[in-house]
């Protein structure tokens, strides 16, 4: 496996946990005579001096590995920035499920020190990006896009379409279109299906529909997703990537969805699962071994 010679770091250093992990990584990686570059926001929380420090977008530019410590919205937040860089990142964990983020902090210096010995694996996520009519942004989302109403919990009207092609008319609370790394996220709240990260598929999960019929669609991962909200005036709607960015969106106005090109690579030390993170985190049922 590759070696990393440049190792960014960043962190929401929001609680002393989080502090208290990121010094440890810190002071790992330099008793390893690794070469490290603290994002801004993280140094200056840290406080200190003699540190490299960047933004994250440098950091992108020079740094073969990036370590994000707190929780999975330290990584998505994070994602959305490294991914065009394919640069791959390492979660500590120091939030609360921690799906992406799987190192613990009482494991951090074993654990980096596989990944420092090339005892690790690799794991590509993609992106959703969606243009919003009426914004020329482009923004993207690691777990999910979110249409909704404004006014909660009143419904919207939405036209659902893939590939140009009219798949039906949705009265609900809202749409999430979930990447299969968003499956376990909100869409999962809502009742759709959890999908293993290397699925090239979309799936589409109703808010709350008005008719059962209404049930949540898997769609091809390269397919182009377009909802047309609908033309009455009091249908005012919002769309939300991660839960981050937002945007007003008109009556009869469209977002239009597809998969990113660039995508997110997770790093990941050895032994590590997809089935074995939902059994911990979702707390699934053992096998029990008495029979």
């Amino acid at each position: 496996m590759a070696s990393f010679n440049r190792i960014g770091l960043v962190a929401r250093v929001a609680s002393d946990q989080v502090r208290e992990s990121l010094l440890t990584v810190e002071q790992f990686l330099l008793s390893k005579g690794v070469e490290i570059v603290v994002e801004q926001v993280s140094a200056a929380a840290l406080g200190g001096a003699n540190r490299a420090i960047s933004s994250l977008e440098e950091m992108g530019a020079s740094c073969d590995l990036l370590i994000a410590v707190g929780g999975d919205g330290n990584i998505l937040s994070t994602a959305r920035v490294m991914a065009p860089f394919g640069v791959p990142i390492l979660g500590i964990n120091r939030g609360k499920l921690g799906f992406l983020a799987d190192v613990s902090p009482d494991e951090i210096e074993a654990r980096l020190g596989e990944v420092l010995s090339g005892d690790y694996t690799t794991e590509e996520h993609f992106l959703l990006e969606g243009e919003v009519e009426g914004h020329d942004e482009v923004p993207c989302a690691l777990n999910e896009i979110l249409i909704h109403s404004v006014n909660m919990p009143k419904m919207i009207e939405v036209e659902l379409y893939v590939n140009d092609q009219f798949v039906y008319t949705l009265n609900s609370d809202g749409l999430i279109v979930s990447s299969p790394t968003g499956s376990t996220a909100y869409a999962l709240s809502a009742g759709g299906p959890i999908m293993h990260p290397s699925l090239d598929a979309i799936v589409l999960v109703p808010m709350f529909p008005h008719s059962l019929n209404n049930r949540p669609l898997v769609v091809p991962g390269g397919d182009e997703i377009r909802i047309v909200i609908g033309s009455d005036t009091q249908m005012k709607a919002k769309v939300s990537f991660d839960s981050h960015l937002e945007f007003q969106i008109e009556p009869g106005d469209s977002l239009l969805i597809r998969k990113k090109p660039e995508r997110l690579v997770l790093v990941h030390p050895p032994g590590h699962s997809f089935y074995g993170v939902c059994k911990s985190k979702l707390d699934w049922a053992s096998r029990n071994t008495n029979r």
